[in-house]
């Protein structure tokens, strides 16, 4: 695949980027994708490995090596017909996807990995600039009706490929607009929502119904998730008599709390509360008395993309100054390629956001908080220590006399999300596993309640974009074999 000799006479060529300086004062994308050149010589260094474990990386299994040769040999039409067989929305992964491909890359074994993420995200941006991206409409309608609860990644696709069946599909979100946590849990400097509102137009052609500002579940609960205005309540009983299935794919959205003295404070948050506000001022919205960092001193309590993310906001507000804590050890700077390809290394990763601005700290657990007035004005911390017991289990421990105190007008709770709304899933009355998720397996992802699907975030827990795309690609898969007795959708 590519040129023969090509990993061994090209480099790794990253994406060119806005400085920090200067995208710090705005909320737009600063990342460009790559020039058709500069795509070339990087689709020449994926090499004739014979295995591609990067397709076995890419949870929608991409065919990487395919697309990446046709790139080299400049035929763009056909490497986004190659990728978008198996990937519903590259213009989000490419974006936003962290690339477990690349991981999995051999060349990534004693070398830098070919920039798969960089390749993908100048296809399909030169696809949608060409017109090639185009509604998909089902020659044959079936006749059949199918209910899709909650428009993030894993409904958007499993709703989109279930269209292109010939099923009439309806996608139902609590928020007022579709995308869930794309539209509002990624920074529009990530990923620009007009990437969403394209695929729902195509999406719209291809027979998908959209009604945003709608709850699905028992109408007790509806008051308790509107974030503005009235929402419309559809039961699951009244969803159940009105389609043939069902698929429920909302996100994990019930985020880990911090039980600790002074949580109470004004100015301690969930991170997405913070993230979700901006996101609907940068769509137009106005936001009566919304959390700003604007001139405070920021810290940010978790070290993964969530974390990062706030960090970028943050330093887009004109924080005073940011401080993100990690409780787990600072990673190595690089990992031992022998032990871990290919596999996802435990690795130090350094953001955009990252650099644009913030201090970074491990090995430190959150105490208490102190304020005056009932605000928010300081953090107690101590640093840990982390030991390997007699199991091999490593396990953290108080570091004597480490104690510290710091400003903190803002605090951003960034510790990642603990199970999907268990109102919603207790609404169905599905049964779910031991973490809160709906209990459905990868075979048929059907839950224990008739006609209904799980499929996301709402079935695995807390993952990728692009695992969510791949769930909802394969529960539509299921769907349509439940209705129709086979299918001819793609898993």
């Amino acid at each position: 695949m590519g040129k023969v000799t090509g990993f061994l006479e090209y480099q790794r060529l990253q994406e060119a980027a806005e400085a920090p300086t200067q995208r710090v004062r705005h909320y737009k994308e600063f990342v460009m994708h790559l020039s058709d050149e500069q795509a070339k010589v990087q689709g020449a260094r994926c090499m004739d490995c014979g295995i591609p474990f990067c397709t076995n990386g890419c949870p929608v299994n991409n065919i990487i090596p395919d697309w990446n040769d046709l790139v080299y040999r400049q035929n763009w039409r056909q490497a986004f017909a190659v990728l978008d067989s198996t990937n519903n929305f590259p213009e989000f992964t490419g974006r936003i996807c962290p690339a477990p491909c690349e991981a999995a890359c051999t060349l990534n074994i004693n070398n830098d990995a070919v920039g798969i993420k960089s390749i993908e995200h100048a296809i399909i941006d030169r696809a949608w600039e060409n017109g090639w991206v185009v509604p998909q409409i089902p020659k044959v309608k079936t006749g059949k009706k199918v209910a899709v609860v909650g428009s993030g990644p894993a409904g958007l696709a499993c709703a989109q490929q279930l269209a292109r069946a010939g099923h009439d599909v309806t996608l139902f979100e609590k928020n007022d607009r579709i995308g869930g946590l794309l539209r509002y849990g990624i920074p529009d400097f990530k990923l620009d929502k007009a990437h969403i509102d394209r695929r729902m137009a195509q999406m719209e052609q291809e027979g998908v119904t959209f009604r945003p500002s709608t709850f699905v579940g028992r109408p007790e609960d509806a008051a308790s998730f509107s974030v503005g205005g009235a929402l419309a309540v559809k039961t699951p009983d009244e969803l159940q008599a009105e389609f043939d299935a069902i698929v429920i794919s909302g996100g994990a959205e019930t985020p880990r709390d911090l039980p600790i003295e002074g949580r109470e404070l004004d100015g301690v948050h969930f991170a997405m509360d913070f993230l979700r506000q901006q996101n609907k001022v940068n769509a137009g919205d106005q936001i009566k008395g919304q959390i700003s960092a604007a001139g405070k001193h920021v810290v940010v309590i978790g070290g993964g993309d969530t974390g990062s993310d706030c960090v970028g906001t943050s330093n887009r507000h004109g924080a005073k100054s940011v401080t993100q804590f990690e409780v787990m050890p600072q990673p190595p700077e690089s990992e031992n390629k022998a032990l871990t390809w290919p596999y996802w290394p435990i690795r130090l990763r350094t953001s955009s956001s990252h650099e644009e601005g913030a201090v970074r700290d491990w090995s430190v657990t959150t105490k208490a908080f102190r304020g005056q007035n009932g605000k928010v004005t300081s953090l107690v911390g101590n640093r840990l220590e982390w030991k390997r017991d007699e199991n091999g289990q490593m396990k953290m421990s108080d570091v004597p006399g480490s104690e510290f105190e710091i400003p903190a007008d803002l605090v951003l709770f960034a510790m990642g999300f603990v199970s999907p709304v268990q109102k919603v899933l207790e609404a169905f009355g599905v049964e779910r596993d031991g973490r809160g998720n709906a209990r459905a397996n990868t075979d048929d992802y059907r839950t224990s309640v008739d006609k209904v699907f799980a499929a996301g975030d709402m079935r695995r827990g807390q993952s990728l974009v692009v695992w969510a795309i791949r769930e909802g690609r394969q529960c539509a898969a299921s769907v349509d074999e439940f209705l129709m007795g086979s299918t001819t959708l793609p898993r």
